[in-house]
């Protein structure tokens, strides 16, 4: 696309020098080309940023009932027993449904709902209360188990249980009575901060206490919200059972807005409804303070790993933050342009430009941030023209995504923002020139002319070696 300058003839000279200076080898040597990476070293590597920005969070953590009877339960405990080695502050947060209900039913005592809420009687409450202590039990084991050659070993971790939440009855409503079926109160923040403080990993279940003495039981995605609002958690991760939020084809939506969560919750009939509450609480948790809320596939082995220590993660992020944007490029940005760059200029699509170069046109690049990562980026210069009609064009040039993020719309995306600044800016034409890109243009308005009917100053500088397609579009 964009042209640029060659290697001078200066660095040129310095570069011969260079070879000449050096004394000839006796014999050729054999340069054996370096092993690539493994890619578990690359992931090392590339977890480090977020291993640094975890260390000393907050992160609430909350799965159903059906993760604690998995047979690949222990592997989420592990998972959870490393994210703590690297620093992370946890309180899970466990459900128990399936575990209640298999003990009504042994016991022949009927399910009752209401407005999607347990009617909570006598007999029910001590089908609860028998599920959350056996949980807490299998939960507390494998956190303490730490044989020789298994994932735990040397771990020695402490999880601490207790009264930390303070319930409410939720009474009598449209004539039924919900009996031990309640709501949170208030969270015991100083308790569950004493623990944290000590090291212990923090365990609440769906079981409160009210100042009378009295048990209730409650919504495990209800506490978890609470919690995290409570403590002013870094994170709420919800390991959610289904595909987790998808759209009505089945694709994994990255990103929402708490708006966007509760409206894809209440009317998307193609969600497990597990999922369906996730997303009610992540929208809950975000506008109670919660700057992100993760959902993650919860029988994907590894997934709160991916999700925490990659870049592309591999759940649903709810955020009423701007996690990805475009925005003008900044001085700190170099680094990241000079990286997303350089495969390009390699291949040939692009022309090399020095770091000096970048950091003298860096008022006319914009770039795709993403998490605090450079991933795209373009520019913009513009010409005058004296040409009938057009007075004013732009060049469009260093348009560049990273390879991970080309499947997105994003290079679009970045071309739309700058035709939308062109506009502003009161241009008449958009141009770009590019050797290999020519279809990308021609599918987004650009139109094919011929290099002579660049804006003079521009046609100064055009390099007939290299043969690139000049292509307009009228804005």
């Amino acid at each position: 696309m964009r042209e640029s300058a060659r290697v001078s003839d200066e660095d040129e000279l310095h570069l011969s020098d260079h070879l000449e200076s050096a004394p000839p080898a006796d014999k050729p040597k054999r340069v054996r080309a370096p092993a690539p990476p493994s890619p578990f070293v690359e992931f090392f590597r590339a977890s480090a940023p977020y291993i640094h920005a975890h260390r000393g969070r907050t992160f609430v953590v909350m799965f159903g009932g059906e993760a604690v009877i998995d047979a690949d339960f222990p592997k989420l405990v592990t998972d959870l027993a490393l994210m703590h080695s690297l620093g992370v502050r946890l309180v899970l947060v466990h459900g128990s449904k399936p575990q209640i209900e298999r003990r009504m039913r042994e016991r022949k005592i009927p399910l009752r709902f209401h407005q999607g809420l347990r009617v909570t009687d006598r007999a029910t409450m001590s089908c609860v209360g028998d599920a959350v202590g056996s949980i807490r039990g299998r939960i507390e084991g494998l956190f303490s188990m730490g044989l020789p050659s298994s994932p735990m070993e040397h771990a020695r971790l402490r999880v601490a249980s207790g009264n930390f939440v303070i319930a409410r009855p939720w009474g009598v409503r449209d004539g039924i009575d919900f009996q031990f079926t309640g709501g949170v109160r208030r969270i015991d923040t100083e308790g569950i901060q004493q623990r944290l403080d000590s090291g212990a990993i923090v365990l609440l279940s769906p079981l409160g206490y009210s100042p009378t003495g009295e048990a209730f039981n409650l919504s495990s995605h209800e506490v978890a919200a609470a919690a995290a609002a409570a403590l002013k958690a870094d994170k709420l991760i919800s390991l959610v059972e289904g595909k987790g939020a998808v759209d009505r084809r089945g694709r994994l939506l990255q990103q929402l807005k708490p708006a966007e969560a509760e409206e894809l919750a209440r009317g998307g009939k193609h969600l497990h409804p597990d999922t369906a509450k996730h997303l009610l609480a992540a929208a809950r948790a975000c506008r109670e303070g919660v700057r992100r809320v993760h959902l993650v596939e919860r029988r994907a082995d590894g997934a709160v790993l991916q999700e925490l220590f990659t870049r592309e993660g591999r759940g649903t992020l709810v955020t009423a933050e701007q996690y990805e944007g475009l925005r003008p490029a900044k001085l700190e940005d170099i680094g990241g342009l000079l990286r997303i760059l350089a495969p390009l200029e390699e291949a040939g699509i692009l022309v090399r430009r020095s770091q000096e170069t970048l950091e003298h046109e860096i008022d006319r690049f914009v770039v795709v941030e993403r998490d605090g990562m450079v991933i795209g980026c373009a520019a913009l210069e513009t010409f005058d023209d004296p040409r009938e009609g057009r007075g004013k064009v732009g060049e469009l040039y260093c348009l560049a995504v990273d390879g991970t993020y080309r499947e997105a719309g994003r290079g679009e995306a970045i071309v739309e923002y700058l035709a939308d600044r062109a506009r502003a800016q009161g241009l008449s034409h958009l141009f770009v020139l590019t050797t290999q890109t020519a279809h990308f243009f021609r599918e987004r308005g650009f139109q094919p002319v011929r290099w002579t009917e660049l804006p003079p100053a521009r046609r100064a500088r055009y390099d007939r070696r290299r043969k690139s397609k000049v292509l307009f579009r009228e804005l």
